[in-house]
């Protein structure tokens, strides 16, 4: 499964493989991404949300589920527990997108914070972040929804770029890949402007949604208007031939 081999990497802090899955990449699917990605930065965390929470999920899923389970000391199979973790995370994420944003704040939350402890209390960082992070994460959803769906959008439309753009400009798209760095803060700074767009500037769900509402009671009120004179006018030419 090639989507399972890119995400492979993201198990791992090492920025240059995180920038060269753009190598596996056909151009035409690059092409794709951009696209996706554009998407994500300006829609992803309003109505759309929904259909992105389950990738989202799912990758957290695949992501972090066997490697937490490892540290936590069971060793099931990892292809098909990481698998498995995915769809059911996937499903929960499109059913309630909450969850998504939880898993995807919560596990690199808790990850980071195990790191400050030795092994044997790896637990006892692990769970409070997990659960604090990716609780507050859940509760402000729409917000962190935005931000997440900004990053992921970020990235998939740098790595898209650079994926499109490999086969006719290899020449200076390498030396871009040999300073991961670079890749990664151009995605921080487009990150940074999706999210700002989608809090300050897009309106929010229940602002576009007050306003179609406004626009639909609007259209009503000029439809009853129009009827009633339609039926003056009728009752006018009524009275005029029955006065004749």
């Amino acid at each position: 499964m090639e989507l399972a081999r890119w995400l492979e990497v993201y198990r791992t802090f090492s920025p240059a493989a995180w920038v060269g899955v753009y190598r596996q990449i056909p151009v035409s699917v690059g092409l794709g991404l951009v696209a996706a990605g554009l998407l994500l930065l300006v829609f992803g965390g309003g109505r759309p949300f929904r259909i992105v929470a389950g990738p989202l999920g799912a990758s957290a899923g695949y992501a972090w589920g066997t490697l937490t389970l490892a540290k936590l000391g069971f060793h099931p199979p990892e292809e098909v527990t990481s698998l498995v973790l995915a769809g059911l995370l996937g499903v929960a994420g499109l059913a309630l997108p909450p969850v998504a944003v939880f898993c995807m704040v919560g596990f690199p939350a808790g990850m980071l914070a195990g790191q400050f402890l030795p092994p044997g209390d790896w637990l006892l960082a692990f769970l409070p972040a997990f659960l604090l992070l990716g609780g507050l994460a859940a509760i402000f959803h729409r917000s962190i929804g935005s931000a997440v769906a900004a990053c992921v959008g970020s990235w998939v439309l740098c790595l898209g770029a650079l994926a499109a753009l490999r086969g006719s400009h290899e020449d200076w798209v390498a030396p871009l890949a040999r300073e991961p760095w670079g890749v990664i803060i151009a995605a921080v700074l487009f990150a940074v402007a999706g999210t700002v767009y989608q809090l300050f500037i897009r309106p929010s769900p229940e602002v576009a949604e007050a306003k179609r509402q406004e626009r639909l009671k609007a259209k009503k009120r000029a439809q009853e208007k129009k009827a009633l004179e339609k039926r003056w006018a009728h009752y006018s030419e009524e009275k005029s031939g029955g006065g004749r």
